[in-house]
């Protein structure tokens, strides 16, 4: 089973025309699957629009936040309610294209999570530059050669996100904590659309602000993580 995880903080203007295109790439892999949408405590009316698609269509499911948390923790209960052995992340903007999924789900065979690259960005000149100075800055400091660290779309096989103790502001580093469990990860090149509906939550510099601290404790955790192998055991 697929688990096409999306976090939701007032999109609801994107909810339908996104929930059918999910549900039109989905249904044509002719695998079981669930659409479940998170809820991160909206107040312009998402989720009154995920209870009636959820009636419309038996493959959507939500669950709702009583109040804003943020990404990470949308990204933590997808992955806790979610059903699926295999588990696809994209953003509820549009921006990500539901076509790229069947692509990226073929690279499972070799890997354990497939990221998404925004190799075309659809955004303004000001969050391109911000965003290849953000994932220079980062790969620096946590030693780190992923290309584009701030693309939802992403599939994970189950195993990899179980065990996955997650802070706020971890979200953006989900590739490095996955390797540092001994997963495997790759990038693959995937549509980036512009935005047409809702608009941006996240502003240049309260991204740069938040991400740099929690960058830090990301290097903290990659030099202390514990390492070892068994030898001998009598």
């Amino acid at each position: 089973m697929i688990s096409v995880v999306i976090p939701a903080y007032n999109e609801a203007e994107c909810l339908r025309p996104l929930t059918d295109e999910v549900l039109g790439v989905m249904r044509g892999l002719g695998q079981e699957f669930e659409i479940l949408f998170v809820d991160d405590g909206s107040s312009d009316g998402t989720r009154e629009l995920m209870r009636q698609l959820a009636k419309e269509h038996s493959e959507v499911h939500f669950v709702g936040f009583k109040k804003n948390r943020g990404q990470t923790s949308a990204m933590a209960a997808g992955f806790k309610h979610a059903k699926g052995d295999i588990i696809v992340t994209l953003d509820a903007d549009m921006q990500n294209d539901p076509r790229d999924i069947p692509r990226l789900m073929e690279k499972l065979d070799r890997y354990d999570v497939v990221c998404g690259w925004r190799k075309k960005r659809h955004d303004s000149l000001l969050r391109k530059v911000s965003s290849r100075i953000a994932n220079y800055v980062r790969n620096k400091l946590s030693n780190e050669e992923v290309v584009d660290v701030g693309c939802s779309l992403k599939v994970y096989k189950r195993k990899c996100v179980d065990d996955l103790k997650l802070f706020e502001g971890m979200h953006r580093f989900l590739p490095t904590l996955v390797k540092l469990a001994g997963y495997t990860v790759v990038e693959v090149p995937v549509n980036h659309r512009p935005r047409k509906l809702g608009t941006s939550k996240y502003g240049v510099w309260n991204r740069v602000f938040r991400a740099f601290g929690d960058l830090l404790a990301v290097r903290w955790m990659k030099k202390r993580y514990i390492r070892y192998e068994i030898e001998e055991e009598r």
